[in-house]
């Protein structure tokens, strides 16, 4: 198996990484700004310094969002067998994105949930331990993914509750999460995802092989010593705590669990070891490129940044229209 779709994807992950704080409606001299930034007080800083100190927490933020969301993206389609299968499938984000409607929508329930992206986690990683036991007693084959539909259904629905109450000023903030949010101040937010991803990421790449097997017949799997429950299992409670960590950060961001996935995998087949790190890095550099296009991007004359959920959808969704065409030819 040739390792070039794996160097490629790295090439554009690192690329992405140091490329995307120079972009912005605004340009900036890197080697200035970063000199300032490493050796110079904050007091002292220039506008260049200080444009430079807000986007690079941001970039972060979307370097491990977006790679994180496609790896879940990739373990689901695999684990559910279905192609169309997202990060977002069992209702984590619905769930994830009903919590952090609560903080933003009543500012008094802030200080009972403390944070909304606390509250986002807690009901995220919720509903996934909801669904998995509703999955584990439903005498249905189908059980779980039906199960992920109605809950998604359930909370996409007290979403649009919690926004109808919601007073009528607050709207913009709500709807803003709710396209995706990578504006953040600090490294607090990207720094406290590290801990989640690394988690995720050593569940699903140890059980790489079993993957393997797995999506060539489950089966053929279970009869080589493959406890396919197990695997279900466990396979899909780290791409929910995945996606779960990232809807608590970021906001619902979709597209790229569907999208990247079926894009590295025609570069490196169903070995899951290199589709779930190809994933990863490919992942982190579209939402990268995807953030850096939406706060470059002046639309109908508003100098504001677009939401980058936008953005991913309006690039990510002709692309897959591409692949799709491209293999059917």
């Amino acid at each position: 198996m040739k390792r070039r779709p794996l160097t490629w994807a790295a090439l554009f992950a690192l690329a992405s990484l140091f490329l995307a704080p120079l972009v912005g409606t605004v340009s900036i001299d890197l080697g200035i700004a970063l000199r300032e930034f490493i050796a110079s007080p904050s007091a002292e800083w220039s506008a260049e310094t200080r444009i430079l100190s807000l986007r690079l927490p941001r970039v972060l933020l979307a370097w491990l969002g977006g790679g994180g969301l496609a790896v879940a993206g990739a373990a689901m389609q695999t684990l559910l067998r279905n192609g169309l299968a997202t990060p977002y499938t069992l209702g984590v984000s619905s769930a994830g994105t009903f919590g952090a409607f609560l903080c933003l929508a009543f500012p008094t329930m802030g200080a009972f949930l403390i944070l909304p992206r606390l509250a986002a986690l807690v009901c995220a990683l919720g509903v996934t331990f909801l669904v998995l036991a509703v999955a584990r007693r439903s005498p249905r084959p189908d059980g779980l993914i039906l199960a992920g539909v109605t809950l998604n259904f359930l909370f996409g629905a007290a979403v649009m509750l919690v926004r109808y109450l919601a007073d009528p000023y607050q709207l913009a903030g709500l709807d803003r999460w709710l396209m995706g949010a990578l504006d953040v101040v600090g490294f607090e937010v990207p720094l406290s995802l590290l801990p989640w991803l690394v988690v995720g990421l050593f569940l699903l790449l140890r059980r790489a092989t079993a993957f393997d097997q797995y999506a060539f017949d489950p089966g053929l799997a279970a009869a080589r010593g493959v406890d396919a429950q197990a695997l279900r299992r466990d396979g899909l409670f780290a791409a929910s705590l995945l996606a779960a960590a990232i809807v608590a950060s970021c906001g619902p961001i979709g597209f790229i669990g569907l999208l990247i996935p079926h894009a590295v995998r025609a570069g490196t087949g169903m070995r899951h070891q290199r589709l779930f790190i190809g994933s990863f890095l490919l992942g982190a550099a579209f939402l990268t490129a995807a953030d850096a296009l939406a706060r470059s991007l002046a639309l109908f004359g508003r100098s504001s940044e677009i939401p980058v959920g936008i953005v991913t959808a309006l690039v990510g969704g002709p692309f897959f229209l591409w692949l799709l065409l491209r293999r059917a030819s």
